[in-house]
């Protein structure tokens, strides 16, 4: 018997052969089961015990944010090699997937690059970004910090999704979708030359494709399903 210990975010594959003939308990924190084809399975709550062999799960996945410990039961003899992934291990595989935090930070500075650059381009293409009846241009700092300030709202939206539903992913791209078209509204009406419209609808939409895609796999690979399922002998 050995204990599997899994860090808040943390993802382990399960190896067929590793489990063959082996039986856990939940001893503390959640486990979310990750199915073969990646749709959520059911999350296991303190006590809860399971059987994987035959069942199609490809990993297990702590959806909280404090550390679960799992105690692993099996009749083969311990080996170095072939036994559980040990603590260690499973630390350094978390490690090497970044959180919704980093993954958002990169997303938005690469989003606000994305759109000033595109603005600068616009801007030497002709295009002036008058606002109609001020007389005055939109700079081009205007759209970093327009861009940096929505993208961060995107990242909170998708950590409230990840907290809350237990379909994370596709909710977040359906509202995120729906935020983005109402957003293309207000340059429709703002009077202006029509390539200063043309322009900034696509200066909309340039942050949503960097911003939208980044968050989704995120949310995919490591979002929380809903807690409180508890079961002793799940099927899956």
């Amino acid at each position: 018997m050995r204990t599997l210990t899994l860090r808040g975010g943390a993802r382990v594959p399960v190896t067929a052969a590793e489990w063959s003939d082996a039986f856990g308990v939940v001893v503390r924190g959640r486990v979310r089961l990750e199915l073969r084809d990646g749709t959520p399975g059911p999350v296991l709550g303190r006590d809860a015990g399971f059987w994987l062999r035959g069942t199609g799960v490809r990993a297990l996945h702590n959806p909280g944010r404090r550390t679960a410990h799992l105690r692993i039961h099996s009749h083969r003899p311990s080996s170095r090699r072939n036994d559980m992934i040990s603590t260690d291990d499973t630390r350094t595989r978390a490690g090497r997937s970044p959180g919704l935090a980093v993954t958002g930070l990169v997303a938005t500075v690469a989003a606000v690059a994305a759109t000033t650059v595109a603005a600068a381009l616009a801007r030497t293409a002709g295009v002036d970004f008058a606002v109609s009846g001020t007389g005055e241009t939109i700079p081009l700092s205007g759209f970093a910090v327009v861009t940096g300030f929505f993208s961060l709202v995107g990242v909170a939206v998708a950590a409230a999704f990840r907290r809350w539903s237990d379909r994370p992913a596709h909710r977040f791209v359906r509202t995120t979708t729906l935020l983005t078209a109402l957003s293309l509204v207000p340059p429709l009406l703002t009077g202006a030359a029509p390539a200063t419209v043309a322009a900034l609808v696509v200066l909309h939409l340039i942050p949503a494709a960097v911003l939208i895609p980044a968050l989704a796999r995120h949310l995919r690979r490591s979002s929380p399903t809903t807690a409180g399922t508890r079961t002793r002998a799940p099927a899956v």
